[in-house]
Order: C-alpha cells, then structure tokens, then sequence
C-alpha cells in the first residue's frame, strides 16, 4: 500500500512504476489501474513511459478518499494498491469544460465558459525559445482556447523539422514544401510506427500543462492532412494504438479537448468508417469524456452522431451558426473563419476588421468563433503554425467582446426573433438582448420587447471597444443609434 496523497479536485495523481523494457513494451505489456470511491470505480489505463517506467495518470473528479488497484500481465506492475485524497481545488481550477444546456459550455464546478479561440498548429514544436515567447503572447492575449495538433505539419512557412519525432524515425527525407500537402513516399521519411518516443509526448504533456497554468484550453488536433513523413497513412491498428497511447497520456489533464482531425476530408487514405472508429476509440479510452470533435475543409461530418460533443467547423460565415444548431442540437464552434493575415492565399489574408465582424456575426447566431493570424514574416514565423507574437489588431477587440460576453447571461447567447428586422439577435427572452448591425449602419433600431419591462439600452463600438450607455425602453420602441456599421446594441432588464 503507498502512502497517501492530497490531490486537488481536477487535478492529476500520477503513479509510475518501474518494469521491464524488454520486447516492445508498446505493445508487450497491459496496464489499467481501477479507482474507487464508494460505490464507483473508474478504470484508467496506464502507458510505457520509457526507461522501464510505466505510469498511469489519474483525474479524481469527487472530494474525498479514493482507493487503487493496479492489474497487469507484468508481474511487477500487478496488484499495486494505495490511496489519495481528492481536496478542494486551488484558485483559477474549475475542471474541465462540457456541454452545458444544449448549445453553450461550462465548466466543471458550474462556471460559465464563453470561448474565445485561436490557432497555432504546431507552435509546441518550434523549440524552447519560440514556445516560451508563444506562452507569453498568450499569457496577455484574450484566448481562452487554442487548437494544435499532435502531429508535425507539412506546408508553406513549415519546413523546419521538430526536436523530435512521435516515432523512432529510420530514414530522413525531404523537409522542402513543393506546392502539395499529399504524402510523397518517394521523399523517404521511414518510422517505426510499432513504437512511440516518450521524450515526444513529454514535451506534448509540458505544452499542456503550461496552458492550463494559463486557464487555456488544449484542442487537440489527433490527425491531419499536412504530413510529409507519413502519419496521416498509418494502417488501423497503428491509428488505434496511437489514440489510445494519447488519451492513456493526456486525459487525466483537465483542459483538454479532443479533435479528431483537422480538415478531415482531404485525408484520402482515412474512410468515414475510420473517423467513427476514431470517435469511438477515444470515446472509450477517456475516462472523464472530455469534448470531442472534427474539423472539415470542404464536407461537413455528421455532427449528430452521438460521439461527437459539438460542431467544430470551417466555414467563412459564421452567422450560419443559428442554422447548423437548429439542425444538429449541439454547441457550434466556428474553429476557422479565414485568418487576419497578408499571405496570398485568400483564406488568410481578411483585414483584422473583417475578422472581428466574423467574431459578432458567430455571437449574434447564438454560436463561437475562433482566431488565426496568417502575416508574412521573413523567418515563416507565421501565429496560425508556429506562434510566437501577434501582429494584427483583432485580438484587443476580441478581449472587448469576451469582457462583453462574460458580463452576459451565464447560460450564453441563443437566436430571438421578432425583436428587430433584418438584423441577428441573440440572447435570453425577458433578460437580454443583442442585436449587431454589421455592415448596415442604421441611425435608427425600431425594436420589439416585452410589454411591462425596462431594458436599458448600450450602444457598442464593436472596433473602437467602447459602452455608450443609454436610456430605458420598453414594449414597441425607437433607439438612437449611431449611423455606422459594425455597432451592436445590448438591451439589459431593469428590474422594478
């Protein structure tokens, strides 16, 4: 029996155990550890850490005592025993982030939470120096969320190579980007898949833990088209044994979120049979069932499947949001509307204007938005891949709305109709409203509310960041607004 530990709710009791690492410990050896408190149990598998160490990485979720058993086919890791005591959780730990009432997010502890996202693809294999510089940035950034991948990527701006790989690398190829994402087998990248490189997920796991050291949740991205060494071609039951060597890893950390893939269908070598297998393997290899999603480039999957947690999606128009919640009942995420940015291609390269439009246009649909930042740099330090600084103007705006959304209905944003013409309004009825004028520049909002109740009225300056305060209205009334576009107004019950 060990010796008993206090750890805070949400937090991670790790236990490693030293083994044997002969054969191929991969493969050759099972670990699962059963937790137990009163009356539940809860299965958690353990993975080879290398050196002879296995570990297995625990999320107590219930203040209180809770007891193991570890069961292994290794006689050195069978019948381990020990406890720990689940306390309360520190300041700034909420737990992890779930669906909370159909369409919007919480945390754990009841905590609304309001995402406000970004992208850096593989900002956590660009070497100390740059990742340090990407957690400051983030640090005083409005980004509550950011999507990366496990995997190294294969594009313009990516030709440097990563400290190391996930799989022992036999053979060395070419790192030039040639104008096509496609695997080339014929560059002579060779992996042994049968086995991973732990200093690899170990870094992985530090990139994590930073970033809920920040309050930031990890999206993370399992697979994607971008390969030039051959991962997004692994035969099933290498893609099997990898997801579950991941979650066995990463689950027991409290911000993490699970995406299947990024850009999911320009992945030729993976059927929609392989993407349900997916769902499901991570499904049943998480314990604490952290969000799970898929991201598309030109198809959407079906989000109604009952793995997936919430729509991630592409698209450049968010204010469809109302019609993809309306259809599928779930959360919608708008990971990718175009990036602010300079770069030729036309997805990357709106004015950090249009960008912010696309952020209130996603909010007045009663959905989110996420953040990328595409500008040309003479070292390819591009935000949306590899971090670093930000260059644009759209992230202090986007701070302004998360302050804005934040001070909202905790219960989030929902679509209203018959409040105003022509313009999206979202909110919760007899409470709230928010109706965003966009492109159109009314001096004048003719609204509908409900008779017998005083709303004051705000005019906001979605761009110049500002709270214009305004008179009480109520039933069928007429309000003064400034005549410009990308204004939104904000209508808050007074109660009498």
């Amino acid at each position: 029996m060990t010796t008993n530990q206090q750890i805070e709710q949400w937090g991670i009791f790790e236990l490693a155990l030293d083994g044997s690492a002969a054969g191929n410990p991969f493969q050759d050896v099972q670990l699962v550890a059963h937790f137990a408190y009163k009356h539940r149990t809860v299965a958690v598998d353990g993975f080879y850490d290398g050196d002879g160490v296995y570990c297995v990485r625990f999320m107590p979720d219930v203040q209180g005592e809770w007891r193991y058993r570890t069961q292994s086919n290794l006689d050195a890791l069978d019948g381990v025993e020990g406890s720990l005591t689940c306390v309360a959780p520190g300041a700034g730990n909420h737990g992890p982030v779930h669906v909370a009432n159909t369409y919007h997010f919480a945390y754990a502890d009841g905590t609304p939470y309001k995402q406000i996202g970004t992208t850096c693809y593989v900002w956590n294999l660009q070497g100390t120096e740059l990742e340090a510089q990407t957690l400051a940035t983030l640090a005083q950034a409005p980004f509550n969320k950011i999507r990366f991948c496990v995997f190294p990527k294969h594009y313009r701006y990516n030709e440097n190579e990563p400290e190391h790989y996930p799989f022992p690398c036999l053979a060395q190829g070419s790192s030039a980007w040639t104008g096509s994402y496609q695997v080339d087998i014929k560059e002579g990248w060779r992996f042994d898949f049968e086995r991973f490189v732990p200093a690899y997920f170990q870094h992985l796991e530090d990139c994590v833990a930073k970033l809920c050291e920040l309050g930031i949740e990890a999206d993370i991205i399992l697979f994607h088209p971008y390969d030039r060494w051959g991962f997004a071609t692994m035969r099933a039951e290498q893609d099997d044994r990898y997801l579950r060597y991941v979650v066995a890893r990463l689950a027991a950390y409290r911000n993490v979120w699970w995406s299947m893939a990024n850009e999911y269908d320009l992945m030729p070598h993976k059927s929609m049979a392989d993407w349900d297998r997916f769902f499901r393997v991570v499904q049943e290899s998480d314990p604490y069932q952290h969000l799970r999603s898929i991201h598309n480039c030109r198809e959407f999957y079906d989000h109604s499947k009952p793995w997936v947690t919430h729509q991630s999606i592409q698209r450049p128009d968010p204010g469809q949001a109302v019609l993809w919640r309306s259809q599928v009942k779930k959360p919608v995420v708008v990971d990718e509307c175009c990036y602010e940015g300079d770069i030729p291609n036309g997805w990357g390269n709106i004015s950090a204007r249009e960008m912010v439009h696309r952020f209130w246009q996603g909010t007045a649909a009663g959905g989110y938005v996420g953040h990328g930042e595409t500008y040309l740099h003479p070292d390819a330090i591009l935000w949306w891949s590899k971090g670093g600084v930000l260059h644009g103007k759209s992230a202090p705006r986007l701070a302004f709305l998360r302050e804005l959304l934040e001070a909202g209905p905790p219960s989030g944003l929902d679509p209203i109709g018959g409040v105003v013409n022509a313009l999206p309004c979202a909110g919760k009825m007899h409470a709230y409203y928010l109706i965003y004028t966009g492109v159109a520049q009314p001096a004048l909002l003719e609204v509908t509310l409900p008779e017998d109740e005083e709303y004051r009225a705000e005019v906001i300056d979605t761009w110049g960041m500002s709270v214009t305060p305004g008179e009480l209205y109520g039933g069928q009334a007429e309000i003064a607004m400034p005549g410009k576009a990308y204004h939104a107004l904000v209508l808050r019950r007074v109660e009498q």
